[in-house]
């Protein structure tokens, strides 16, 4: 009979050491670039793991930054890596690097209450209910995201600072200004509006975060506290 020779795979690797389950546990942060790629080309071979291979690609083409310019037919020179594998990495740089691209894109800037106002009026002001929403910015004024809060009609139950802040500090934000519409058309505030923005307004000092406005909008008009003094 002939001898077996028995190999470390990653399945019997202790499971918080396992790149799924570290991932999972600890976040994509504390993997290893070849845990990562072992990810994505998922298992190895009879001799090597895919750690083990992924750590093989980056040895032999000098990093991750390789990636960016290696072909099918390079990839597939590492042994243990065959097409399936070299496209799998591939598409992953490919999404890499469109990611990239859309970072890169012109951003919308908020400066001004007009600002916010051709960034939602076109939107906001013939919709048949009040949507509540905060356009986050980062230190640069640019606009980070516009999550949707509530819609409705505005009371302090629906607005509550944690649903306000949440994505704020999830897309680490600097500032934010809020925003929300009257379908009467008439963006005067209410009492319930202006209790709403000093809460938050107070909300965003312990946080850190600045509320820099609060515009509501109207039909082709729009009110500005900050404009009017009240921020």
């Amino acid at each position: 009979m002939g001898s077996v020779e028995y190999r470390f795979t990653i399945k019997e690797m202790p499971v918080d050491e396992r790149p799924r389950e570290k991932l999972i546990k600890y976040g994509a942060e504390s993997l290893t670039d070849a845990e990562l790629l072992a990810l994505i080309i998922r298992i190895g071979n009879n001799k090597r793991t895919a750690v083990e291979l992924s750590q093989d690609i980056i040895n032999k083409f000098g990093g991750l930054k390789a990636l960016n310019y290696l072909s099918i037919n390079e990839l597939i020179e590492v042994k243990g890596i065959g097409n399936t594998k070299a496209a799998q990495i591939k598409a992953v740089v490919e999404l890499g690097k469109r990611l990239a691209s859309l970072e890169r894109e012109e951003k919308d800037i908020v400066r001004t209450p007009e600002d916010v106002v051709q960034l939602l009026m076109p939107e906001m002001r013939f919709l048949t209910q009040e949507v509540f929403k905060v356009i986050l910015l980062d230190i640069k004024n640019q606009v980070i995201s516009v999550p949707l809060i509530s819609k409705g009609g505005l009371s302090s139950s629906i607005v509550h600072p944690r649903e306000v802040f949440k994505e704020a500090i999830k897309r680490s934000a600097a500032a934010m200004i809020l925003a929300h519409n009257h379908p009467s058309g008439i963006p005067e505030p209410s009492r319930e509006d202006i209790s709403i923005t000093k809460r938050l307004l107070a909300a965003g000092e312990i946080m850190g975060i600045d509320v820099l406005d609060h515009v509501i909008i109207g039909d082709g008009i729009y009110y500005s506290m900050r404009e009017e003094g009240m921020i």
